[in-house]
């Protein structure tokens, strides 16, 4: 078997295997990095088409003509690598037609001066037969060549390193991909590396296009067996960026000089600075009484920013950012516009005073002016009326402090604490009730949530108001696993009503659909705070069962 005959057979393999990967990558398309991967594939496999064409022509003349035209899969097959190792990674933002057409110089330029080598001395040829092979030999050189393969080796370095990213990913499909293309890369390059130095005996013939049946399998296993193209790496890239520029707060981040490397679009907008002017400047110049801010954590108070509006302040939050050896190498400054936030806070304080203050003194008067009404009935019905309002407005102010207790942070209580304090003051507004408990005192050894107490105030109220006979029974249940605590009032009352409950499950009233006041809301909105859920159940001949369900804070023994 002649060498000749050796080296065809090799370049039929490659030329097989790369037409298979092309065919599985073109039935990928549109994914990313489908369309140049198929055009690199396509690349290869042309180069050991010539290079085969050029073995088998009958004359000098011919063999050279598959040499030129072997160019146009030589210098597209780096162009080809490093506009899919872009698109295949994310940075499509570098995959333009500018892009594009500046890669292209190199390539175009040397197609051109291959086909004009009688004229001039930068792309040069040399044909010499190789001795005992019948195989002849086509060498290049002149300047362009070393131009050429500059360009080919930083072209498929640059996409080396931008697959090299994938390598440490947390999935195993991405570390397969990663390991498969790389693989399939390296192999012919440092197989041409090792051609150019005369380290191989090639007999003639650039073995470059064999080793392509090396990177033909290795893209045909990242295709099939870790689905390259199918799962796909790209979106992660530009999904962080459009999460980073699109999130609701303020992002700055800085390297260990306190210089800003990166700031999203709402921190630019907040400081009406384009995000360009901001990048490479000094943090002390760019956010507002930098000074004050912590080297870790929150910091104490607001920072305040002048903007055309007025003056925003802001929650302001520092993250270090470490390497993967654990050293700091910058940090995140984060800021939260809390001006809704402050004048919510504002308009819940002035209308507790209204509630607390003006609805009392009101309901005084009508109730003070009723007793001077000739119709005894009809001022016992102003009376009742005027202590209703009082109720609500009662109910109003326990929802206010609620909601500010709510924001004043977790103020954890015993269990056993709370409800003796909520039995005890039901037993003072209503002694002729009777409460049960029925429950392990170790059930109750437990810290919970002091946004509890309001919730079984109001739900051991509405058991007693609520009742249809003068003496009321309620029992109390407490059952406890290994993170929540489930507390279960249970009345002998008439039930509540459909409508109640059906308004509470909807989140909101309207006009054709309310409750008749607050204290199921209170229930509703305080165990909704605290994490937990609270159900209704009928009991049994009558009467209502609540279960209120909340983590467990600690226990004594924690």
């Amino acid at each position: 078997m002649t060498p000749e005959t050796v080296l065809t057979g090799l370049l039929f393999v490659s030329i097989g295997v790369g037409f298979a990967a092309a065919i599985l990558a073109w039935r990928e398309r549109p994914e990313p990095g489908a369309t140049p991967l198929v055009a690199l594939l396509a690349a290869q496999s042309w180069w050991a088409v010539c290079i085969v064409f050029r073995l088998r022509a009958p004359t000098v003349p011919a063999k050279l003509l598959w040499a030129d035209l072997a160019w146009f899969g030589v210098v597209s097959v780096p162009l080809a690598w490093l506009l899919f190792a872009l698109e295949y990674t994310g940075r499509d933002t570098y995959v333009s037609r500018g892009t594009f057409a500046g890669l292209a110089i190199v390539p175009v330029a040397t197609v051109v001066l291959a086909f004009t080598t009688p004229y001039h001395d930068l792309l040069t040829v040399h044909v010499d037969a190789v001795a005992g092979s019948g195989v002849l030999q086509v060498e290049h050189g002149g300047p362009w060549y070393a131009v050429v393969a500059g360009y080919t080796y930083l072209l498929g370095l640059a996409g080396a390193v931008a697959i090299l990213d994938l390598v440490s990913s947390d999935s195993l499909p991405f570390r397969g991909q990663a390991a498969a293309l790389l693989l399939g890369v390296s192999v012919p390059w440092a197989t041409n590396a090792l051609y150019l130095v005369e380290a191989l005996p090639t007999a003639g013939i650039d073995p470059t296009p064999i080793a392509f049946s090396v990177s033909g399998v290795a893209y045909l296993g990242a295709l099939t067996q870790f689905r390259l193209l199918h799962t796909n790496p790209a979106p992660r890239k530009r999904a962080r960026q459009i999460i980073f520029d699109g999130m609701q707060e303020g992002a700055v981040v800085l390297d260990t000089n306190d210089y800003v490397v990166d700031a999203n679009d709402y921190i630019a907008d907040a400081l009406d600075t384009p995000r360009c002017d901001l990048l490479g400047r000094p943090a002390r110049a760019v956010i507002p009484e930098y000074e004050r801010l912590p080297a870790e954590g929150t910091l104490d108070g607001y920072l305040t920013i002048e903007a055309d509006t007025g003056t925003r302040p802001f929650d302001v939050g520092v993250t270090p950012v470490e390497n993967g050896r654990g050293d700091t190498i910058g940090r995140v400054v984060t800021l939260h516009d809390v001006g809704r936030y402050l004048r919510q806070q504002q308009r819940l304080e002035v209308l507790n005073r209204v509630l607390r203050h003006n609805i009392r003194t009101e309901t005084n008067v009508i109730h003070g002016y009723a007793e001077e009404f000739g119709d005894e009935r009809a001022a016992d019905i102003i009376k009742e009326r005027a202590l209703r309002i009082d109720a609500i407005g009662q109910k109003g102010r326990d929802a206010v402090e609620l909601f500010q207790d709510a924001r004043n942070g977790e103020h954890a209580r015993r269990l056993d604490d709370l409800l003796d304090a909520c039995i005890a003051a039901i037993y003072e507004a209503n002694p002729a009730i009777s409460i049960e408990r029925e429950y392990d005192p170790d059930d109750v050894a437990v810290a919970v949530s002091g946004l509890l107490e309001p919730v079984l105030e109001n739900l051991l109220e509405n058991a007693v108001r609520h009742g249809d006979h003068d003496s009321p029974t309620v029992r109390v249940d407490v059952e406890r696993d290994e993170t929540r605590v489930h507390v279960t009032i249970t009345d002998d009352g008439p039930g509540i009503n459909d409508t109640e409950l059906a308004v509470l499950e909807d989140g909101t009233e309207s006009a054709l659909r309310h409750g008749s006041g607050l204290g199921l809301w209170i229930v509703k909105w305080g165990t909704e705070m605290m994490g937990g859920d609270v159900s209704f159940a009928e009991n049994d001949p009558h009467g209502t069962a609540v279960t209120v369900s909340v983590p467990v804070l600690a226990t004594d023994d924690a």
